[in-house]
C-alpha cells in the first residue's frame, strides 16, 4: 500500500473552545469544562494555528499515517467533549429480585443482585459523572474515555457467571451511547 508523501490533518476549532498546545499537551477548554491530553511523538507534529489544529508529518511510514489519524480522532473527541460532553445511557434489568443501584464515592454500588447478600462495586473512572433516576443509569462526562470506561464498568460488575446469558438477563446494560 503505498503512504502519502506528507500527512497533514486540519481541524476547525468552533466559537467558545480555547485550543492551547504547550509541551506535548494539548488543552481543550469549553462551555462544558476543560480536557488536556499528551501527544509526544518523534516524527508526527501537532500546531495551534487561529482556530485550527494541526496535526503533521512529512514523509510518514505506515505507522506513523495511522498514528495522525488517531491524534485527529482524539483532538475531535476533546472539542465534542467540551462542546457537547459525552452521556451514555444504561438500563437496569432484573426478572425477579430487585436491584438496588446507588453512588457512594467513586463507586456505583449494586445491591441485591440477582438475590446476591454481598454487593457489587463498579469503580467510577476519572471525571465522569453517574445518575441513577429510576431505571435508567446516566453517565456523563467531558472525557469519552472517561465516560465509556465507567459505562463499561458498571456493565461489567453485574455479568453473569455460571448461568445461561439467554434465560438469565438480569445486570445493567449499555442502551444508548453519545
Amino acid at each position: 500500500m503505498p503512504v502519502a508523501s506528507e500527512v497533514k490533518y486540519e481541524i476547525e476549532v468552533p466559537e467558545g473552545v480555547e485550543v492551547k498546545y504547550e509541551g506535548y499537551v494539548l488543552y481543550v477548554k469549553g462551555p462544558k469544562g476543560h480536557i488536556s491530553r499528551e501527544f509526544k511523538h518523534d516524527r508526527l507534529k501537532m500546531i495551534t494555528d487561529d482556530g485550527k489544529v494541526i496535526v503533521y508529518c512529512p514523509l510518514p511510514r505506515k505507522k506513523e499515517y495511522a498514528l495522525a489519524g488517531t491524534w485527529r480522532a482524539h483532538v475531535k473527541n476533546m472539542i465534542k467533549g467540551v462542546t457537547e460532553g459525552f452521556e451514555y445511557h444504561l438500563k437496569i434489568v432484573y426478572a425477579h429480585f430487585p436491584m438496588k443501584v446507588s453512588v457512594k464515592g467513586n463507586k456505583v454500588v449494586i445491591e441485591n443482585f440477582m438475590g446476591e447478600r454481598a454487593p457489587r462495586y463498579a469503580e467510577i473512572f476519572g471525571d465522569a459523572k453517574v445518575q441513577i433516576k429510576g431505571d435508567t443509569v446516566i453517565v456523563t462526562s467531558v472525557n469519552k474515555e472517561h465516560a465509556g470506561q465507567t459505562a463499561a464498568n458498571i456493565e461489567r460488575a453485574t455479568r453473569v457467571k455460571d448461568r445461561d446469558p439467554r434465560v438469565f438477563q438480569d445486570g445493567i446494560y449499555i442502551v444508548k451511547k453519545g
